[in-house]
């Protein structure tokens, strides 16, 4: 089990600080990594480490993460074992893509070897990384975000919360579930989803 939030915002500096007090309400569904990326003038960016959120915050600095659009996560090992490269959010070859999943992804060695046989390299054991790396080949073949996104869960087989950053599409956060919970909070300057409410509930109607 594994928790996850995403912030879509209008503005403001403190987008990255709000998601790391989403993921303090979520340590209770994962402690062993954690970490946060945005989508910034068309450049991904990623923080994470092994570790709980305090331990990762004080050597990372997670809040100052720049960007209006962030998504985090916080991490219960299934696939790969608890390690920095392990930790989400995870990116394709070319880091034009960030996602962070909660699920288990049951095809996933069938889809990792077919995608290294077209090309691909991975970083890290988990089952997560091969859905940015399917959503970078749907980019690659001209879809846009949400084409990409849909060409991925076609493919994949299990059960899935994910919520997904393109840096080519800096207006947008993508989402999608199946069997694993996500729910969708609206506020005044911003949007948000996230696996359970406490997550987010200080900052919607």
């Amino acid at each position: 089990m594994c928790g996850i939030i995403a912030i879509a915002a209008l503005g403001g500096s403190d987008v990255a600080i709000r998601v790391k007090r989403g993921l303090s309400k979520l340590e209770y569904r994962g402690y062993d990594s954690v970490g946060i990326a945005s989508v910034y003038h068309g450049r991904i960016y990623v923080k994470k480490g092994k570790g709980k959120l305090s331990e990762v915050d004080l050597r990372l600095d997670l809040s100052s993460i720049p960007g209006k659009l962030v998504i985090g996560h916080t991490r219960w090992a299934t696939h790969g074992e608890p390690s920095d490269i392990n930790a989400h959010p995870h990116v394709d070859c070319k880091s034009i893509v960030a996602v962070v999943h909660n699920g288990i992804i049951e095809n996933y060695l069938e889809l990792k070897r077919k995608l290294r046989d077209r090309g691909h390299k991975f970083l890290s054991e988990t089952d997560t990384e091969i859905i940015a790396h399917l959503i970078e080949e749907g980019i690659e073949q001209g879809l846009n975000g949400l084409e990409a996104l849909k060409y991925a869960i076609r493919r994949i087989r299990g059960s899935y919360a994910i919520a997904v950053l393109i840096a080519s599409e800096e207006d947008k956060i993508f989402f999608a579930r199946r069997l694993s919970p996500l729910v969708v909070g609206l506020g005044k300057s911003a949007n948000y989803i996230a696996s359970d409410i406490p997550a987010f509930l200080e900052y919607t109607r």
